[in-house]
């Protein structure tokens, strides 16, 4: 398996894959509510990616889409993610690897928080969540929703940093 950044280009046929994948129960705990089907302003949505403000990373076996981790930013330095890992390859570390992925591309585009909701009856996500981001926030609202906030650090190189300086 392999993860790398997910172009808009191909970014239709990953999602179509992906969500091909997922089941009822899966469409539900990404989408927070009942999806039975892909409507065409959803893939537009999905699909939509310039890289920056909207970026993606594909989990990918033998060619074939297993997984997809989103970011979209919702302000200069702030991103909401979200996931989605195909049945078969759930709880096989594809997650891990998506969130770690989308992780350093978030901190290559200098985001310095990644926030998400998550539903409270998603456990294996929110397992997946404390590992991978120890020390996220978490807050709960009235509707069972869990808001994960998670602060991104990043250090700069010594060429940067001179770059910075002469700015």
């Amino acid at each position: 398996m392999r993860v790398r950044e997910l172009h808009a280009a191909e970014a239709g046929d990953a999602v179509d894959t992906v969500f091909r994948g997922l089941s009822a129960q899966s469409r539900y705990l990404r989408f927070h509510a009942p999806v039975p089907r892909l409507t065409a302003s959803m893939r537009r949505r999905l699909t939509d990616l310039d890289g920056h403000r909207k970026a993606a990373v594909v989990a990918e076996c033998h060619r074939t889409p297993v997984g997809i981790a989103r970011l979209i930013a919702t302000s200069e330095d702030t991103a909401e993610i979200a996931l989605a890992v195909v049945d078969p390859w759930q709880r096989k570390g594809v997650g891990t690897r998506l969130i770690d992925a989308l992780g350093r591309l978030a901190t290559d585009l200098r985001y310095t928080e990644l926030h998400g909701d998550v539903l409270g009856e998603n456990q294996p996500m929110l397992r997946l969540i404390a590992r991978v981001f120890p020390g996220a926030r978490l807050t709960r609202d009235e509707d069972d929703v869990i808001r994960v906030s998670y602060p991104l650090t990043f250090e700069l190189t010594h060429e940067e940093l001179v770059a910075d300086l002469r700015w």
